[in-house]
């Protein structure tokens, strides 16, 4: 098997954070068409501003391989209440995604963030947020 730079296994030996998506090469998806791939958890990281139980905050960090290369996505999560996590802002998807409209346009951040938002809805990303709480034993 050919190992290509821009695989999913070569990413995973990096750190995964939200700010190396940034150096990825760029990556062209038409919008309206089905998600070319398969997007897989990479990385959770857990921030706490206090011992208030239900109060953590962090980031988790996903990307797929398509045959044009890999696409990384990462966001900021909140834990609402113990077990209850949300996206902190649905605006602030990182990603190295460059969506393409129907007429062959870049999208706009703004007409990004829909498409990118029902991306990661559809990830399993909330269980993989609660797995990295459960593992993480609070002093």
């Amino acid at each position: 098997m050919q190992h290509n730079a821009n695989s999913i296994s070569n990413h995973r030996q990096l750190p995964a954070t939200a700010w190396s998506l940034r150096a990825w090469p760029p990556l062209l998806w038409q919008a309206r068409e089905p998600t070319p791939a398969r997007f897989e958890h990479l990385s959770t990281l857990i921030a706490r501003y206090d011992d208030v139980p239900g109060s953590a905050t962090g980031q988790t960090v996903w990307a797929a391989q398509g045959d044009l290369g890999a696409a990384g996505m990462a966001w900021d999560w909140v834990e609402l209440t113990r077990g209850v996590v949300a996206i902190a802002d649905p605006m602030s998807v990182v990603t190295n995604l460059r969506l393409i409209g129907e007429g062959g346009e870049v999208l706009t951040a703004h007409e990004a963030a829909c498409f990118l938002n029902h991306l990661l809805h559809e990830l399993p990303w909330q269980r993989e947020v609660r797995r990295a709480l459960d593992s993480r034993s609070w002093s």
